[in-house]
Order: C-alpha cells, then sequence, then structure tokens
C-alpha cells in the first residue's frame, strides 16, 4: 500500500459519510415537511451551520497544506523511523487519532481561547445533520497542533492526514434526531444517542461524551453520560442566532469585554486559559486600583 493509496481510501471514505449526510439530510428535511415540524427559522439555522464552512474551509485549505510540509519536514529532519504504510498501521492511525481527539476535544471544551471557535459547533438550538458541518474558522489550528504527536511517534503525514480524516467523516452521521438508541454499539461506539448528550446543555449533560469514534475512551476517563430525557440543545447561556457572522464569532465579544474588565493579572490569564465558566473571586485584588 502507497501513500497515494491511503489518500485515495480517505478521500472515498469522507466521500461515503458525506453521502449519508446527504440522505440523512433529505429525510429529516421530507419528514419535517410531512409533520409541518420544518420552520424557516430551522431552515434559517441550517443555513447558518452551513455558512460556517466558508471561513472554515479556507483557514483548513490552509492548515493542511502548512501542517502537512512541517510533518513531513519534522519527519524527514528528525525522526529516524517512520511505519509502514499498511491496513494495520491505517488501522492504528486511526486508533491513535481518535484518542488524540478525545483530548483536543476535552481541552477545547475546558479552556477558554479554545472555546471560542469550538462553541460554534455548539450554538444551535436544533440537532440535525448540519450541524456537523458547524464550526469555527480557526478550529483547526489546535487540531493540527495536537496531531504533531503522530509525528514524533513515527507516523508518516499521510497516515496522519488519514486518521484525521477518519475520525471526522465518521462523526457526520451521529448529528441527528433520526436514528434512536442502538443498544449494544452505544456501549462503544460514538453514536446518535451518545453525541445528542454532548450537545446538550443541561447540567448533567454538559461536558459529556468527548469521543469521536470510539465513545471507550469517555468510559475509561469518566466523562460518559447515557441519554436519558432528549437533551435542550445548544449553549447553556441564552443564544439564538441564525446570523452567519454572529455564529461564526459568537463568543468573541464576551471575551474582549471580560480582557478588557479585568483587574488583576490572574484574572487576564484566567479569562484566555482557563475554563469558559470561570469568574473571580469577590475578593480579588484589582492590578490597578481605578479611582
Amino acid at each position: 500500500m502507497t501513500g497515494e493509496t491511503i489518500g485515495r481510501v480517505g478521500e472515498q471514505i469522507d466521500e461515503a459519510f458525506i453521502l449519508i449526510g446527504l440522505a440523512i439530510l433529505a429525510i429529516e428535511l421530507i419528514g419535517g415537511w410531512v409533520k409541518g415540524t420544518l420552520k424557516w427559522r430551522g431552515v434559517g439555522d441550517m443555513a447558518a451551520s452551513a455558512s460556517t464552512q466558508i471561513p472554515s474551509f479556507l483557514m483548513n485549505v490552509t492548515l493542511l497544506t502548512a501542517a502537512y510540509g512541517l510533518y513531513e519536514l519534522v519527519n524527514q529532519a528528525w525522526i529516524g523511523w517512520t511505519f509502514e504504510i499498511s491496513v494495520w498501521t491505517a488501522v492504528l492511525a486511526v486508533l491513535v487519532a481518535d484518542f488524540i481527539y478525545y483530548w483536543e476535544h476535552r481541552i477545547a471544551h475546558e479552556t477558554r481561547i479554545l472555546w471560542l471557535q469550538h462553541a460554534v459547533h455548539h450554538s444551535s438550538r436544533h440537532m440535525n445533520i448540519v450541524t456537523s458541518i458547524r464550526f469555527g474558522p480557526f478550529e483547526g489550528i489546535w487540531t493540527m497542533v495536537t496531531l504533531f504527536p503522530m509525528v514524533l511517534l513515527g507516523f508518516p503525514p499521510v497516515l496522519i492526514l488519514f486518521g484525521n480524516i477518519v475520525v471526522l467523516a465518521y462523526q457526520t452521521w451521529i448529528h441527528t434526531e433520526l436514528i434512536g438508541k442502538l443498544g449494544a454499539l452505544d456501549g462503544f461506539l460514538n453514536t446518535p444517542a451518545n453525541h445528542r448528550v454532548h450537545h446538550g446543555c443541561d447540567d448533567k449533560y454538559l461536558d459529556r461524551n468527548y469521543g469521536g469514534i470510539l465513545i471507550i475512551w469517555d468510559r475509561m476517563f469518566g466523562t460518559y453520560q447515557a441519554e436519558e430525557e432528549t437533551p435542550r440543545y445548544g449553549l447553556k447561556r441564552d443564544f439564538d442566532s441564525i446570523n452567519p457572522l454572529r455564529v461564526w464569532f459568537s463568543e468573541w465579544p464576551g471575551f474582549f469585554k471580560d480582557i478588557a474588565n479585568a483587574r488583576t493579572g490572574r484574572e487576564v490569564w484566567q479569562r484566555i486559559l482557563g475554563r469558559p465558566d470561570w469568574t473571580p473571586a469577590p475578593n480579588e485584588k484589582p492590578l490597578v486600583e481605578r479611582s
């Protein structure tokens, strides 16, 4: 198996999940129209989700090119060996990329500066297949950073990108309410039921089920939550805009406001790298006393 072959396989897997997503979308739209639940605002929300692909696609094309070049440079200059490209190493690359995705995803929820981008994916009050392509413009930067350790482990860049493509492509079909619980599959795979929990803003569902393909990472690291009642989707705060620009940059105004109003160096630090819901203690001493 060559790098060119594994690249084509990655493209074919991506295209297959796109077709599955389009089929689910057609069923969602037809079903909503027949039941009378398809409203113009819902269609507008889908359009807002799709609009995020404009900046995201442009950024990702640039990032993927730059990251691939960087990975190749490091691989050739400092890594003395690499895995051969085969079916088994391709499977291993997907498994490692999926493990990395769990931590990439979890840290993005727990760090304010990263949440600025990932919150875009969570800002819809609806759960439909179009939500799967709702991304922050700069979210790919963090992805490329977290995948870098795979270079150090000896994975050639083509396998790293293959693993990432498969992990992301798989998640297309899980953004839907059409598919209910799937029994034993819910126990070890990220399924629609498991991922609906992840998009819930109810207290019991917050920051749960980070897995990409496998949900076993959540079970191992204590972040698993089964779907019990239908979640309320979206952000915890009141946000329900379908304006593309507001969707793309939903968290930025609040972030800059918090930074501008920070009273201590510690608060600035926490506002950037602390949890998104971090708030200063009432007795926090100001950086500069204000008259």
